[in-house]
């Protein structure tokens, strides 16, 4: 017979197996894994390439890492002095990088802008935008950080920065951080009928999941944007002519006027970024903005990590718990005139349609049919060597991001909530999974 003190002896002990075990289990708290190390997948060419179209890609490339003077065109308001300051984390036509470039430019060449309160040293680069007009009427576009003020080559200039710090102090201030450019090509060439084709299946499961969406449209011709926070533009010749007027302040054949006309701050005959018709080598006349959008149609899309079991598992909750319901794993593109970009897969994990994000997210911003909480559904291939996150940069925590779906009105509730009733392992194989792309 087993006595009463060998019986309380074993409950005791496997008492004592359970409590540990609980408390291990309690201890493991799924964790972004950080910025992926090793080779940054991106930032190359497409395959497939001709030898003429790898030519414009070089001369993209290296318009897109040129910095701009004011004999350039620069200012006389703007964000930064060349695109690459703003897209080069975790390589050429990425995001913001590790250390702001900000506080360099600021300053150059013996400028005297003062770095605003919401650009920190180890903080994302950020685009500013004002809600309201002081009259009250929407406003919505994008006061530029600095201005050419000081600076050696712009003598006789003399206007102010904005009042960041009025603006937020009246909630009237928001922010953007700069959009990844790799494959903005295969991105462009995705027939409209595709996104509304996607748009239009898994009815009855984006119905149980309360997920809509609608794409954002051109004003004009009634074709889908797809390009910026809220898919406001259309192409990236579109995009790199409005980024090259309001990020640097040049004008160019797109936007030929100076978003500041202060006498004394002119300096150039408009537009400053313009067609070389007496260039002799092909690559050569293009003006610069075309280059950057030719750079960018030829742009790669980024290469995920090798697959682990801990990916392969996170990428199949992924899809159970109901996150491809917007963003898309793969879409595909038509047939166009560059064979690279002809039929190819696009694993941009995104439906490029705009969705209600909830009070959380909200910025008030109204751009063509996005509403206030509307944004465009973020592509996340490159996700995993990104460093900061949402459309502001709030956090550079993945799990916080995730979290910051969820808010009154979001699309996304059902889905954050079926993310937060997942198991701890199963969230760390979600995580791993993003961070793998």
């Amino acid at each position: 017979m087993i006595s009463v003190r060998k019986i309380f002896i074993s409950v005791v002990f496997t008492s004592a197996i359970i409590v540990l075990t609980m408390g291990s289990a309690a201890a493991f708290t799924a964790t972004d894994p950080g910025v992926r190390g090793g080779p940054a997948g991106a930032g190359g060419q497409l395959p497939g390439l001709t030898l003429e179209e790898s030519d414009f890609f070089s001369a993209g490339l290296a318009v897109f890492t040129e910095v701009e003077a004011v004999p350039d065109g620069l200012g006389p308001r703007f964000n930064s002095d060349s695109c690459v300051g703003c897209h080069s984390q975790p390589a050429i036509g990425g995001t913001s990088p590790v250390v702001n470039p900000l506080f360099e430019v600021a300053n150059k060449n013996g400028a005297t802008n003062v770095v605003p309160f919401f650009i920190q040293p180890d903080g994302p680069i950020r685009e500013a935008r004002f809600i309201f007009n002081p009259d009250g009427t929407r406003d919505g576009g994008v006061h530029d950080l600095f201005t050419i003020t000081g600076r050696q080559d712009a003598t006789g200039c003399n206007i102010a920065q904005p009042d960041f710090v009025t603006a937020a102090k009246k909630r009237n201030l928001i922010f953007r951080i700069p959009t990844p450019v790799f494959g903005a090509g295969l991105i462009e060439n995705i027939p409209d009928n595709v996104i509304i084709d996607n748009m239009n299946a898994d009815r009855i499961r984006k119905r149980a999941l309360n997920i809509s969406g609608h794409p954002n449209l051109s004003g004009n011709d009634g074709t889908i944007t797809r390009f910026g926070w809220k898919a406001q533009n259309k192409s990236p010749l579109i995009f790199s002519g409005e980024a090259y007027n309001v990020e640097m302040g040049v004008t160019n054949e797109l936007f030929t006027q100076e978003r500041d006309e202060t006498q004394g701050c002119l300096f150039n005959p408009l537009p400053e970024d313009r067609t070389n018709f007496l260039a002799n080598a092909a690559t050569d006349v293009p003006s610069d903005f075309v280059l950057f959008s030719i750079f960018m149609q030829l742009l790669a899309q980024p290469t995920p990590a090798p697959d682990t079991p801990s990916i392969v598992n996170g990428r199949a909750l992924f899809g159970q718990i109901g996150c491809t319901m917007c963003h898309t794993p793969t879409l595909t593109t038509g047939t166009t005139a560059i064979g690279a970009l002809s039929n190819q897969p696009a694993n941009l994990y995104s439906d490029l349609l705009l969705h209600n994000m909830g009070l959380g997210l909200a910025d008030n911003i109204l751009q063509g049919n996005a509403g206030p909480a509307e944004f465009r559904t973020a592509p996340l291939w490159g996700l995993g060597q990104r460093i900061f996150f949402l459309h502001d940069g709030r956090t550079k925590d993945l799990r916080q991001a995730i979290r910051e779906h969820a808010s009154v009105g979001s699309e996304a509730n059902k889905v954050i909530l079926a993310f937060s009733l997942l198991n701890e392992t199963q969230k760390q194989n979600i995580l791993n999974f993003l961070r793998s792309l």
